[in-house]
Order: C-alpha cells, then structure tokens, then sequence
C-alpha cells in the first residue's frame, strides 16, 4: 500500500492540483487526505457526471484536474466524457475503483460494473492503468498519466484496487451554512420574450470580460449566430453540465462567468444547484431560459412549469434569484445580479421556439476550448479555497 500524502505529493510533483469526486469506500484515505491538505482543492459532486463537468471546467481555468468515483459511477460519467471531455479534447486523470472485481468477494449491486470496468473505459475511448498500490510503482504510473494526458489531451483513467492507501483520518469534515439569500419576485406581467430576444438583452448588458457558457441545443446556437466571441463556450453535448462547468471555471478564476442554461437540461442536473450553492462563488450568474420544452427535438414538454427555479436555489444557498417573466425584468435582475451577491440566478420563462433556419457554431468544439482558456489565461487565476470562501 501507500498513503495518501505520498500519492498527493507525487500527483503535486506532476502538476495535479484540482480534485473533485463521489466517494467510495476504496477512495476514503485519498479523498481524506485530499480534504486534510490545505493546498489542494476538493469539490464534492453530487454525481459523478457532475464532477467530470466540474473538472472540465477547471482545466479549462488553468488547473490540472483529478476525478475521483466508484466504478458503479461510470455510468453517470459516461455521457460528459464521451460528448464533453472527448469533442472539446479536456483531460482529466480518472481514478475509479474496481468494486465488485471478480474472485473477490463484494455486494451484489457491483458484479456487473466488475465485471466490465475496464472493457467499458476501453470502449469509451479511455486509456488505462492500475491504480499504483506500492511507492516504487506510483513515480512511473503518475509520470505516464501525465504524459499520457498531454499527448491525447483526453481522460486518462487509473483503476483502483481495494486496500490500494493506507488508512487516512479526516481532519475536518463541514463547510460553513450560508445564509438565506435574496428572492427578487418581478411583478412586471406580460407575454414572455424570445431567447432571441433574451440573449440580445444580455449580449447588450455584459462586457467582454465576462466569460460565458451556453448549454447545449439552440441556445448556443443563437448564441453564436448573434455573436461570436472568445469568451463564448459554445457547449455541443453533456446535456445539463454547463452549470457544473460554470463552477469549474468560476472557482478559478476572478472573472464574471455566466452560464446560459435551459429548464431540460438543469431538469437533468438538480444536484448541480447545491453543489453551487454550498461552495458560493461569487463571480457566478446562472441564467435559466425555461421555455417549458426540449426546444430542439421537437417541442416535448419538459415539467418545468411546477418547478420555481430561483427559490430552490435560495434554497440551495445562491445569494440571489429571481423570478423574471419579461425582457424590462430581465434587464433589472441581470444588472443587480452582476453588481450585488453572487451566486446569483435568474430564473426568465421565455416562449417556445427559435428563429428560423438556425444555423450551427462553424467554429469547432477543440477551437472554441482553446481559445476559451486562453481567454481565462489573459485574466489570470486564484484558488478555489479563495473563491468558495473559504
């Protein structure tokens, strides 16, 4: 076995910096170890998807990321590493468990994922690696993933055996409860906008040294037909991550992010909400377009029209939401979320529907990547504990 500090240290000497994850019991000692080093930072996830967002955010803020999860968790990863991480070339080192490995004895919920851990990252397009249980292995392993990573520029997975780290006490385990934020009830009442309309508003409000992720479907699309700037991520797969990729960046950087999110896809990522909540950026807006429908295939209703989006993130701990049902509305709450207490969201009921013959980003997902990091570089970066308040 090793400890966790070793493997810290050896990760730290690579450059690995950001870690964020979904426990399980074989992970313990290196989560805890994570958590008990102050110089590191450890996003808890609510899904494993989620954390593969996160970290593709914070690679594309300058950091070098570690994703952390049981093998049971694959499934909720596959979707983000194969239509975010793999069309816009984000690496990440992957470490997941082998729970349920065969000829050792686990719980029944874990034979299939055993079974097939390794097959299923191969099938995914992900290379990999035993997970490094003795010191004289762990140099060489770290040096290849990194190496590896550089190369491919796509995810590099180590699998971890049970018993791999040496036990390891968590020093401290809380994050601070924040107080109940502010919810803005426009009153103004009228027939609601277009996203059109919506994301002229915004372009109109916002500088250009405000970093912006819009989710996949067409309001990226519109979004790049109005137009297209280096700070624009266009996000063309990993339906319900542009929010988890919004706090990625958000917690390494100084700058404004503002994600563009639909009602189906923060329908997809709820748990995104809290984690937001609970590590409170305050250079984050989230901007839900909630037409009440999966706009680009075909117009099926989604159940946002039970759902308050602005107090369930109240709730969640954003320090400010609102509830806007006009484009006057929209204006206001845009321009007192940038100036005031952030997390913010805005929660604007648009009409279905987009313009005719939309067309496509001509810019591809590897280019729009890249020159969106290189935005983010020009600014710089601070460090997530800073960020989160911490």
């Amino acid at each position: 076995m090793i400890t966790a500090p070793q493997f810290i240290a050896e990760a730290g000497r690579q450059g690995f910096d950001f870690y964020t994850g979904v426990p399980c019991s074989f992970l313990t000692p290196l989560i805890n170890g994570v958590l008990n080093d102050r110089n590191l930072t450890y996003v808890g996830a609510t899904s494993e998807g989620e954390a593969v967002a996160i970290a593709a955010g914070a690679w594309l803020a300058g950091r070098k990321t570690v994703v952390m999860c049981q093998n049971s968790g694959l499934g909720n990863a596959v979707n983000p590493l194969t239509s975010l991480n793999a069309p816009f070339r984000i690496p990440t080192l992957f470490i997941t468990t082998w729970r349920g490995q065969p000829g050792i004895s686990d719980e029944p919920q874990h034979t299939v994922m055993g079974t097939i851990t390794q097959e299923l990252l191969t099938l995914i397009g992900i290379e990999q690696a035993p997970f490094p249980a003795d010191i004289e292995n762990l140099a060489p392993a770290l040096a290849m993933a990194a190496g590896r990573l550089r190369t491919r520029e796509l995810p590099y997975a180590l699998v971890m055996k049970k018993d791999s780290v040496e036990e390891e006490t968590l020093l401290a385990t809380a994050r601070p409860v924040a107080e109940r934020g502010v919810l803005a009830d426009d009153p103004d009442e009228g027939s609601p906008p277009s996203r059109w309309a919506v994301l002229e508003r915004f372009l109109d409000i916002v500088d250009d040294s405000v970093a912006v992720i819009a989710t996949t479907g067409k309001c990226g699309r519109e979004l790049f037909t109005l137009a297209d700037r280096p700070q624009h991520l266009y996000q063309v797969g990993s339906m319900g991550g542009a929010s988890a990729m919004g706090l990625g960046v958000a917690l390494n950087t100084d700058k404004t992010v503002a994600v563009l999110d639909g009602d189906g896809a923060l329908l997809m990522k709820m748990g995104n909400l809290a984690t937001i909540g609970a590590y409170a950026p305050p250079n984050l807006v989230h901007i839900v377009l909630d037409n009440g429908v999966h706009d680009s295939t075909g117009g099926q209703a989604t159940v946002s029209a039970s759902v308050d989006f602005a107090q369930v993130a109240v709730a969640c701990g954003y320090r400010y939401a609102a509830r806007c049902r006009t484009l006057e509305s929209f204006d206001r709450a845009l321009r007192e979320a940038l100036a005031h207490a952030k997390p913010a969201l805005l929660h604007v009921r648009i009409a279905p529907g987009s313009v005719s013959r939309l067309g496509r980003p001509t810019i591809g997902p590897v280019d729009v990547a890249r020159r969106f990091k290189a935005f983010l570089a020009d600014v710089g970066s601070r460090s997530a504990v800073a960020a989160a308040g911490s």
